[in-house]
C-alpha cells in the first residue's frame, strides 16, 4: 500500500463522482442530493510509475506490481456535523483512520447540481469543514485531557507525558485552529500520532472544476492555492467530469490522445498521486527479479531496515544488509549482474537511508 486518503467535502460538490473516476468504479452513488454516499466507499489505484516497466524488462520479470493508493469516499459533511448534524458525525471515525484528508471543493460556476450552501464559494465551503472536523477533535480531545489530567496528579509517568502533548493541542483547538498548528517536538510526534486527531493530518484541497478550467484553473482555483499556501496544505485542479470520460477509455493511446485534446499532459489521478506523495513525503524503492518486479512506499528518511519492513516484518527483525542499486544504475549495467560486475551494487547497512528509485535485496536471518 502507498498511502490511505479520506475524500471529504460538503455534499454535491463532486466528492462521490470524484472518487467513481478516480477509482475507475461504481462503487459510489453519485446523486443531485445530499447524503447519497450512505457507507464509506472504498477503492485502490494502482499508482503509474513508469520505471516499474523499465525495470521488469531488464529483469525478465513475469510480474509486474505497483504500489497502491487508497481512496476513502466519506459520506457529505454539513453544518453541524460535529454535533450529529446529517450523517456526517458517523463517519468522522473513518476520517481518523487515514493518513491524509483530500478536501474536494467545488470551484466553478453555473450546472444543474445544486449546492447545499446555495452559492459557489470554496474558500467558506473549505472553512465549514473544518470547523467542523476542528470541533470534533476538542470535544474528543478535551474528554482524554481530563482524564489524563487525573491520572497525571495520581503520579501515572505514562499519563504526565501525555499530558505534555495533549495540553498545546487542546490550547490551538480552543483558539480555532488545526491541531497540526501546534509546537509538538520531535520525541512527541509519536504520542501526537496516537492521537488519531483529524485535523492533525496533512490535507490535499482538491479543486473541482469545468473543463473549460482544467488546464490552467480560474478565479477560484486561485484562491483555494493561496490559502492552501499559507496554512501548508497542497492544491491540485481536477475536473471529475473529464476524469469520469476518461475512465471510459480503456486504450491507453486514446486517453492520452483526448489529454492532448484539452492541452491536459497527465490524468487528475496522477496529479492527486503526486501531491499526495509530496505532501507526505514519500519515496519508492523497489524489488526486481525474474518472478516479479514490484514497487514499495517508505516515507522519506526510512532506514534500510524500516523499508525491508514494509515487505515482511521478519526482513527487519533479521536484517543483516541491503543489496542496493541505484535506478539509473540499473538501466545503464542492464540489470543487476551488471550493475555488480561494474562496482555499483552496494552493500547498505542498518543506518542507510533508503532513496527514491533505489533497487533493494535484502539479507535477512532469524
Amino acid at each position: 500500500m502507498g498511502f490511505n486518503c479520506g475524500i471529504v467535502g460538503l455534499p454535491n460538490v463532486g466528492k462521490s463522482t470524484l472518487f467513481n473516476a478516480l477509482t475507475a468504479t461504481a462503487q459510489a452513488e453519485a446523486a443531485n442530493y445530499p447524503f447519497c454516499t450512505i457507507e464509506p466507499n472504498t477503492g485502490r489505484v494502482a499508482v503509474p510509475d513508469t520505471r516499474l516497466e523499465e525495470l521488469a524488462a531488464i529483469a525478465s520479470s513475469v510480474k509486474v506490481v505497483p504500489t497502491y493508493l487508497e481512496f476513502v469516499d466519506i459520506a457529505g459533511l454539513v453544518r453541524g456535523a460535529s454535533k450529529g448534524e446529517g450523517l456526517g458525525n458517523k463517519f468522522l471515525s473513518h476520517i481518523r483512520e487515514v493518513d491524509a484528508i483530500c478536501h474536494v471543493l467545488r470551484c466553478f460556476d453555473g450546472g444543474e447540481v445544486t449546492h447545499v450552501e446555495g452559492s459557489i464559494d470554496p474558500i467558506r465551503d473549505a472553512e465549514i469543514v473544518e470547523t467542523e472536523l476542528l470541533l470534533a477533535d476538542l470535544e474528543s480531545m478535551e474528554r482524554r485531557l481530563e482524564t489524563t489530567e487525573k491520572r497525571a496528579k495520581g503520579g501515572d509517568k505514562d499519563a504526565r507525558t501525555l499530558l505534555a502533548v495533549l495540553e498545546p493541542v487542546v490550547a490551538v483547538l480552543r483558539e480555532g485552529q488545526p491541531a497540526r498548528a501546534a509546537k509538538i517536538v520531535e520525541e512527541q510526534k509519536n504520542d501526537f500520532q496516537q492521537l488519531q486527531l483529524i485535523t492533525g493530518k496533512p490535507v490535499l484541497y482538491i479543486c473541482n472544476v469545468d473543463e473549460e478550467s482544467a488546464v490552467d484553473g480560474n478565479q477560484h482555483t486561485r484562491a483555494v492555492a493561496e490559502m492552501a499556501a499559507e496554512i501548508g496544505a497542497a492544491a491540485v485542479i481536477v475536473s471529475a467530469e473529464i476524469e469520469s470520460e476518461v475512465a471510459q477509455l480503456e486504450d491507453l493511446e486514446e486517453r492520452v490522445e483526448f489529454l492532448e485534446g484539452l492541452g491536459l499532459s497527465e490524468t487528475g489521478l496522477s496529479r492527486v498521486i503526486r501531491a499526495g506523495y509530496e505532501l507526505l513525503d514519500l519515496i519508492t524503492f523497489f524489488t526486481c527479479g525474474p518472478k516479479e518486479t514490484r514497487a514499495w512506499t517508505v516515507a522519506q528518511g526510512a532506514t534500510a531496515p524500516k523499508a525491508a519492513g514494509r515487505i515482511h516484518s521478519d526482513f527487519q527483525k533479521g536484517f543483516i544488509r541491503a543489496e542496493t542499486i541505484a535506478y539509473d544504475d540499473y538501466l545503464e549495467f542492464s540489470g543487476e549482474q551488471g550493475a555488480k560486475d561494474a562496482g555499483r551494487m552496494r552493500q547498505e547497512g542498518r543506518d542507510y537511508i533508503t532513496k527514491d528509485g533505489d533497487v533493494m535485496l535484502f539479507r535477512f536471518n532469524v
